[in-house]
């Protein structure tokens, strides 16, 4: 099968995604704080939120070190028991033992044929959830992009249910700074992909 180049506005929304999946997975490295630092703009004309929210995290990323990153990164996701902000979507959906949204996102990602990457961490983990709409939107590893009406599924399904609570949590952690610029930006993109999908 050919699979036709991704229009430049489909890549950089499988680009955010990555990048929002990235953040969360790990914290940036000297490699990624770098090429953020010295990333361009976005103009303002297209969305001021976004444009605003990038140049933030842009600047702050010229700032930061990769060990405060890490220690940010810790105090924020890592401990012993519950951690500070949940990675894991159920968390924010009140999610149910007996309906937990594991179970769902299990069978959709088999329906669209994807399989988990890692067994180490459960199907509701925000950065896999993310992954996934990553492929959904760019394709990749022998498949297509979804379509339009896939992606918007499984969007509204798994992530917009959790995704608020999550970046409202981030947002108003008294230990995070560098991921509050991060939040920004989760709540910018988010906020299109949202109204884009309500438009289609």
């Amino acid at each position: 099968m050919v699979h036709r180049p991704l229009a430049a506005e489909e890549s950089a929304r499988a680009d955010f995604y990555a990048l929002l999946s990235r953040f969360l997975q790990a914290p940036p490295d000297e490699v990624l704080l770098a090429a953020l630092a010295s990333a361009e703009p976005i103009p303002s004309e297209g969305d001021p939120r976004l444009s605003k929210a990038w140049q933030d995290l842009v600047n702050a990323s010229s700032a930061m070190d990769p060990d405060a990153a890490q220690d940010e990164y810790d105090a924020l996701f890592g401990g012993v028991g519950k951690s500070v902000v949940s990675l894991y979507a159920g968390f924010y959906a009140g999610a149910m033992a007996i309906d937990h949204p594991r179970v769902r996102i299990r069978s959709d990602l088999a329906g669209l044929g994807l399989a988990p990457r890692s067994t180490t961490e459960p199907e509701d983990h925000l950065p896999a959830l993310f992954d996934s709409m990553r492929v959904l939107v760019a394709g990749g590893a022998g498949r297509g992009p979804a379509t339009l009406q896939e992606q918007r599924r499984f969007f509204e399904a798994h992530i917009a249910p959790a995704v608020g609570g999550f970046i409202r949590a981030l947002e108003g952690a008294a230990k995070a700074n560098y991921y509050r610029r991060v939040a920004a930006l989760a709540a910018a993109f988010l906020a299109i992909e949202t109204e884009s999908f309500e438009l289609d």
